[in-house]
């Protein structure tokens, strides 16, 4: 991932909202920040340059030792996420400091990180659309089978990667290039056109993105 500048959140859910010309917009809402700076990394103390922040404040008897004596050094809370974005720079960033939706604008491109949502083991027609076997002729209780999976003498064996029934879902996805409708500052509000990855409440990452040189 780039080095660029993002904030926390949770994805509230979908809605709609109407442009200038009367037209539907599909837009995820997605209430990001304020998520204040938990430490500053320096590329000469710690090996690389970034800032680490907190989001989703959380009361101090749910914070196990470790954490809370690194919380306790930024004394701005305790906090159930901790993330970092790396920077070519962390000039300008001290700790407790906190990031708010102001750093985007309407019309701003952004990449947003979400865990997809899970959906157990799945056969190969729901989790890759396979169109299964035929469900007459002589086939029998093997309509939603993947079919054969391998070869014979070569190579002997299941190719690597080969498509079949699994876990599927719960994993780290990123939606590119997702325009920015609306920023509500009063609400901590972020409206991005479309859809996003993750179930209501999930934790997602809004990045901004790397400008071209």
């Amino acid at each position: 991932m780039s080095n660029t500048l993002g904030i926390l959140g949770r994805k509230i859910g979908m809605s709609r909202i109407f442009g200038n010309d009367g037209t539907i917009i599909p837009v995820t809402i997605i209430q990001a920040g304020p998520c204040p700076v938990i430490q500053v990394k320096e590329a000469a103390q710690d090996g690389y340059a970034a800032i680490q922040v907190g989001f989703g404040e959380i009361p101090q008897r749910k914070v196990n030792k470790p954490a809370k004596g690194h919380l306790v050094k930024a004394g701005c809370g305790y906090y159930r996420h901790l993330r970092e974005f790396r920077l070519d720079s962390p000039a300008g960033f001290e700790a407790g400091k906190p990031l708010t939706i102001e750093m985007f604008s309407p019309g701003e491109k952004v990449n947003v990180t979400g865990t997809s949502k899970g959906k157990g083991f799945a056969g190969v027609m729901k989790r890759w659309g396979f169109a299964g076997l035929p469900a007459s002729h002589g086939h029998e209780k093997v309509h939603r089978n993947a079919g054969t999976i391998g070869n014979n003498t070569e190579p002997g064996r299941v190719i690597k990667g080969k498509k079949m029934a699994g876990h599927m879902g719960a994993k780290r996805k990123s939606c590119m290039n997702i325009e920015v409708v609306a920023v509500r500052m009063e609400d901590n509000l972020l409206l991005v056109k479309g859809q996003v990855p993750g179930p209501k409440n999930g934790l997602v990452i809004v990045r901004k993105q790397k400008a071209l040189q």
